[in-house]
């Protein structure tokens, strides 16, 4: 099997779980993903969303971002664990290397129209090391 493809592809899976593992840190420490403005922050600490009066705006705020997360951190452990360990059940799965490459470029568009500079970077650089496993897989 290419192990060229194999490492590129845990390599990209090692930049989502070092990206799920510092945002699911600045989810629960620190003030990295609090608003600058005081106000704003004691407001979400007690308003509900329209959904559910059961919860309130900082803790949906919160689950959130924990939740996305996890999704990064499901993603590099997963296909960093097939890419070094059964590379041949990733890079013989058109399928898993379809959902791979559809949640990349799902979270390379989000990075760039919705969040900053660092995360679309480290995103765009996991996407551009996945294409690259894939074109090393078929060459």
């Amino acid at each position: 099997m290419n192990q060229l493809a194999s490492l590129l592809l845990a390599g990209s899976a090692a930049v989502l779980l070092a990206f799920g593992l510092i945002h699911l840190l600045y989810t629960f420490r620190g003030s990295k993903l609090q608003p600058r403005d005081n106000e704003l922050l004691q407001r979400m600490l007690v308003v509900p969303p329209v959904i559910s009066r059961e919860t309130t705006m900082w803790k949906a705020w919160v689950g959130f971002n924990a939740s996305h997360s996890f999704g990064a951190i499901l993603f590099g452990l997963i296909y960093g664990q097939l890419a070094l360990v059964q590379p041949r059940v990733l890079l013989g799965s058109p399928f898993l290397l379809a959902v791979g490459l559809a949640l990349l470029c799902g979270y390379t568009f989000l990075a760039k129209r919705y969040w900053f500079t660092i995360p679309f970077r480290g995103i765009l650089i996991a996407l551009v090391l996945y294409v690259g496993a894939l074109i090393a897989a078929v060459a």
